[in-house]
């Protein structure tokens, strides 16, 4: 099932998508609205996760050089445990939103990314119990700034901590149809376009630590809980984006997310 967070009509609502008719509509998951069919042009998009137990911080995790050839691409050995930052929520965005360029930056480029959210609470999880604590998989776009770039193995808060930096979704993909239905999460292509040329492709089979190894590396030491989310790393393939440029990420059977570079 592909599920979404959307504003529409002065609210805020959980959606699913609605292909029964093959015309691509939301349908409503609000009890006082509960089944009403909204078309998908006629909605914000806002990043498709779950509210956190007390509305807690979400934590969220992601992975630098954690594709080989992209750790190749720039200059450096593959590393030999995950190179991890954390990420605040504030820097998350939905489908269809903008995202911001300074005016003084020479190189920002996007990332597209598979993003792991957690379903339940997950501490010192054994490699072969890991999927079993995935709620679900999304769409990211992890952009950077290589002006800010002090250190590529522990990127500085200017690089991947920005408003509006990270656009995430459309969908929510439950765990069980992509470990079902698509194989499993190692077992997806990668592809980001830019104003409608591809200018990256990978798989996700490519990465240097698999989801699992993540799971059971980070609860080694520290518990995630529902609603947090891992960012799994990038693909070679990065180029310089400008105001204006079209930039959509997309990964098999997870969804394509579409945003736009505009000027600060």
């Amino acid at each position: 099932m592909k599920r979404a967070r959307i504003a529409w009509a002065g609210a805020v609502h959980d959606a699913v998508l609605d292909a029964t008719e093959g015309d691509g509509h939301l349908e409503l998951l609000t009890p006082a609205l509960r089944g009403q069919r909204v078309p998908l042009e006629g909605v914000v998009w806002l990043p498709p996760l779950p509210p956190t137990p007390d509305h807690r911080p979400r934590t969220i995790l992601a992975l630098g050089l954690n594709y080989a050839d992209h750790a190749k691409e720039l200059a450096f050995k593959a590393p030999s445990e995950p190179l991890a930052f954390v990420k605040g929520e504030a820097s998350l965005i939905g489908h269809r939103a903008f995202t911001v360029r300074p005016p003084e930056v020479q190189f920002m480029h996007y990332e597209c990314e598979l993003a792991v959210v957690i379903g339940r609470t997950a501490k010192r999880v054994k490699h072969a119990d890991a999927l079993d604590f995935v709620a679900g998989y999304t769409v990211a776009n992890d952009y950077a700034i290589r002006d800010y770039l002090e250190n590529w193995y522990r990127p500085n808060l200017r690089v991947k901590n920005r408003d509006t930096g990270t656009p995430i979704g459309p969908w929510l993909v439950d765990a069980a149809d992509v470990h079902d239905r698509l194989g499993g999460p190692m077992n997806l292509a990668l592809q980001t376009t830019v104003n409608g040329t591809v200018t990256q492709q990978g798989h996700t089979r490519d990465m240097i630590f698999d989801v699992p190894t993540l799971i059971e590396y980070f609860t080694a030491f520290m518990t995630l809980q529902p609603g947090d989310l891992i960012l799994t790393g990038t693909p070679d393939g990065v180029v310089d984006c400008r105001p204006g440029d079209l930039v959509v990420t997309s990964i098999e059977g997870i969804g394509e997310l579409h945003n736009t570079i505009v000027s600060a």
